[in-house]
């Protein structure tokens, strides 16, 4: 009976894993019947359901290049041409810049995506039901993962069990060991299929209506929605692919234009 304090600990990790994904699931529905109806998204909105904060830095970068008001070279870096921000997003974008009027991109989109305008953008479509909860962390998308790990626990204790020294059929002589292990990973893969049918796709930024409105979107998109949706890879100008690729050097170097 030495597997018995295996088999609890499976329980354990089966029933948190599968208690949390429940209770994100519930709030996702309770989220979903209190989303704004009929909100049409914005092009920062878009973005930000797509690709988090980050994206809404990257779609502000690529909208000012291609008004040539920031001028972005290859090799990573973004040199201001007109120092006016159109909106907060351009005006945190001048702002993370800063006074040398040259910045690598790289900590531009990091200072941008953790300023004050993009905090309030998300605060907005959550109040709209259409974002997750940044205190729910990544909500379903995290809850899904653990009780995945938990199913693998499972099997990995239930392995363990079965190969213990002098291990025979289990409780009253009848119910191989295994069997007993088979129980809370058919739990966790009920949970799993459940979340899959009904709660799919999960996404860390936007909540179940917020990805019907990501969905009702053109399937490819044009220009800067096409950014908005699927980042910078999705801009036809290799340059601009490039200098979002750029990491920074280690030293300080040359200044790309």
């Amino acid at each position: 009976m030495f597997w018995v304090p295996l088999f609890l600990l499976a329980w354990a990790a089966a029933g948190l894993s599968c208690g949390r994904l429940c209770l994100a699931a519930s709030r996702a529905a309770t989220q979903e019947k209190t989303a704004a109806r009929g909100h049409e998204l914005t092009l920062y909105e878009t973005a930000f359901l797509s690709g988090g904060p980050i994206r809404v830095a990257d779609v502000t970068l690529v909208a000012m290049a291609g008004a040539r008001r920031l001028l972005i070279a290859h090799t990573g870096w973004a040199t201001v041409v007109d120092p006016v921000g159109r909106d907060a997003m351009e005006r945190s974008v001048l702002g993370a810049i800063g006074r040398d009027g040259q910045s690598r991109i790289a900590k531009i989109r990091r200072a941008t995506a953790a300023a004050d305008p993009v905090r309030a953008l998300a605060d907005r479509l959550v109040a709209a039901g259409l974002a997750v909860p940044e205190d729910t962390g990544t909500g379903v998308a995290a809850a899904v993962r653990q009780v995945r790990a938990a199913a693998v626990a499972v099997l990995a204790l239930g392995a363990v069990a079965v190969l213990l020294p002098g291990q025979g059929p289990g409780v009253a002589g009848q119910v191989p060991v295994a069997v007993w292990f088979a129980l809370p990973l058919l739990v966790c893969a009920g949970c799993l299929l459940i979340a899959r049918v009904e709660i799919h796709p999960y996404t860390r930024w936007a909540s179940p209506a917020g990805q019907r409105l990501l969905g009702a979107l053109p399937a490819r998109g044009e220009g800067l929605t096409a950014v908005a949706v699927r980042g910078v890879r999705a801009t036809g100008d290799p340059g601009l692919r490039a200098a979002f690729a750029q990491r920074p050097h280690r030293e300080a170097g040359q200044r790309g234009h």
